[in-house]
């Protein structure tokens, strides 16, 4: 089986780390952003399985990212925002831009890879 390839959009270094360590002791393959246009291009450049990101971001928010992520109706990438903006409205602001799952910061390990292993799960039976 392939090894499916996440892309992580974290500003902060330190939840960058964080994010990537546990994605690679999951054995994903794992390519990073720093704000919202890298990611944009990075996702194009990559064509990655996955999409963790965060909602703020430098130049792009995770939100208008998000959007046009999924403005490629070819594309059946799922997004999971993991931010530390926790209120149900912005869960809700988020799901309407599209996000396929959101978590708050700070995250477990397991609830992570639960997360990302499910909406791959989603993605490929689609």
């Amino acid at each position: 089986m392939p090894v499916h390839k996440i892309l992580v959009v974290e500003d902060s270094p330190t939840a960058r780390r964080a994010t990537v360590d546990m994605l690679e002791g999951a054995g994903y393959e794992v390519i990073t952003a720093t704000d919202g246009e890298e990611a944009l291009a990075r996702a194009a450049e990559h064509q990655p399985h996955a999409v963790v990101l965060d909602i703020v971001l430098p130049k792009k928010n995770g939100y208008q990212v998000c959007r046009r992520l999924k403005e490629d109706k070819s594309s059946r990438t799922p997004v999971l925002m993991l931010t530390a903006k926790d209120q149900e409205r912005d869960r809700i602001w988020g799901q309407k831009q599209g996000a396929d799952a959101y978590l708050a910061k700070p995250v477990n390990r397991e609830e992570l890879i639960r997360s990302i292993d499910e909406l791959l799960s989603i993605s490929a039976s689609q």
